[in-house]
């Protein structure tokens, strides 16, 4: 394999959203590094010293003084190792939508090289890298696989909004189709991985080991979700529950909650797609999404026995919802569960006014029809949602819920940020 030493490469990262970003500011402070992106807005925000993921500081973004942001294939075409870092979502049918990671393949076709490497970091189904991907490249590039160029694939971990698990900070777990390959890449992500590097043994091991780690938590949490519905019926808080078994030494601490977003709630799908392809229907795995998808309307049914048991009409009922993002400290609305909430209440014929301090108004106006207000301008809610609770909620957040509930209401907690007692007589207070 004529492959030029590692610290003689050229890196092209494609895709520069909460994953791709933080790699191409990593390398570019090691590598000359193309950070590229279709979307001309982010690149033009990028140039700009600005982050709309909050995943990179400015001088984090000034520091990384190898890379250049760019949407011409111009640019990218002068790169040597690509990173491909595209979403992976499902579509209506739950169905894995390997659009963007297609759409990726070819691009990079077109200005692909003899000796180049590409590795994907997108979350896929186990064989799909080489089953997909590499016969795309194949067909834009008039290249051949491990003898022109070749692959690899080492899945990201990045949490979003996590500020101590950073990307150097995580072992990477890195997988190729030859010995040669492998040790480049190896090579490559060693420069900026402080963690350590797990050589894989292959790259369907590498795919099949994404997958499973957000599938565990998958469960894991439509676990606690049960048994939140369980603690529900019983008249006891599955916080207290969590508390007094989280004292054995080898309990897994999960909390019940909505699960939203482009990892969790997606990629079991990806693995349950391949394995029904090989003929074998998944159980566990499909009873965890069926939970974890009906909290949403599990949520609403309690809000909405809860207004009738206190007298207050359904229809029409004055509900705030706090937080629309996929989880807290995060701007990303994508796959949001709390959309699933306010469609389910809306149902029952109520018109949730949705408040949310780091949501992009416009993405969410335009995404899901909703118009993000302020909640300091509320008064008199019949009921309080706290489905997102942001930083700048938790800080004070009894007085706030005091504030914005009438007499007689409803507070919603659903990540049992609020102490009960700290509350007001008068008040209902719902937790899962």
């Amino acid at each position: 394999m004529n492959t030029p030493r590692k610290r003689s490469f050229r890196i092209g990262v494609v895709g520069l959203g909460y994953v791709g970003l933080p790699l191409a500011v990593e390398f570019g402070k090691f590598f000359p590094t193309v950070g590229f992106d279709i979307n001309e807005r982010r690149i033009a925000e990028l140039q700009a010293g600005k982050d709309s993921t909050l995943e990179v500081s400015k001088a984090e973004l000034k520091g990384a003084a190898q890379l250049e942001y760019s949407a011409s294939l111009a640019a990218l075409k002068r790169c040597t190792f690509y990173i491909v870092t595209v979403p992976t979502p499902i579509d209506q049918y739950k169905r894995p939508d390997l659009t963007p990671l297609v759409k990726a393949s070819e691009t990079l076709g077109k200005v692909l090289k003899r000796g180049d490497i590409v590795v994907y970091e997108s979350t896929v189904y186990p064989g799909c890298t080489e089953e997909v991907c590499v016969p795309v490249l194949e067909k834009f590039s008039g290249l051949k696989f491990n003898q022109d160029f070749f692959c690899g694939y080492s899945p990201e971990r990045i949490n979003p909004g996590d500020t101590e698990r950073r990307l150097e900070s995580i072992v990477k777990i890195v997988s190729a189709q030859d010995e040669s390959s492998l040790e480049i890449i190896a090579g490559v992500y060693g420069e900026i991985i402080e963690a350590g590097i797990h050589l894989a043994s292959s790259i369907k091991v590498a795919e099949a080991a994404k997958v499973l780690e957000n599938t565990q938590r998958d469960i894991n949490i439509a676990l606690m979700n049960e048994m939140a519905k369980i603690c529900d019926l019983m008249d006891i808080r599955t916080v207290d529950v969590l508390a007094a078994a989280g004292t054995k030494w080898n309990f897994l601490r999960f909390e019940p909650g909505l699960v939203g977003g482009h990892c969790i709630g997606v990629d079991p799908y990806y693995l349950t797609a391949k394995a029904e392809e090989l003929g074998y229907h998944p159980e566990v795995i499909l009873a965890g999404r069926r939970i974890n998808d009906s909290m949403p309307q599990y949520i609403a049914n309690r809000i909405v026995r809860n207004l009738a048991l206190k007298n207050i009409a359904v229809h029409g009922a004055n509900v705030g919802i706090l937080g629309i993002t996929f989880k807290e400290g995060v701007p990303d609305i994508r796959n949001s569960k709390v959309v699933d909430l306010y469609k389910a209440l809306a149902g029952y014929g109520i018109s949730p006014r949705v408040s949310d301090p780091r949501a992009d108004r416009a993405d969410t106006l335009h995404e899901y029809g909703i118009e993000l207000e302020e909640s300091e301008r509320w008064s008199d809610l019949d009921v309080l949602v706290i489905a997102v609770p942001h930083p700048e909620y938790t800080n004070g957040i009894q007085e706030r819920a005091a504030m914005l509930v009438r007499s007689g209401g409803i507070v919603v907690d659903l990540k049992s940020v609020i102490d009960p007692s700290s509350l007001r007589d008068d008040l209902t207070y719902i937790s899962l």
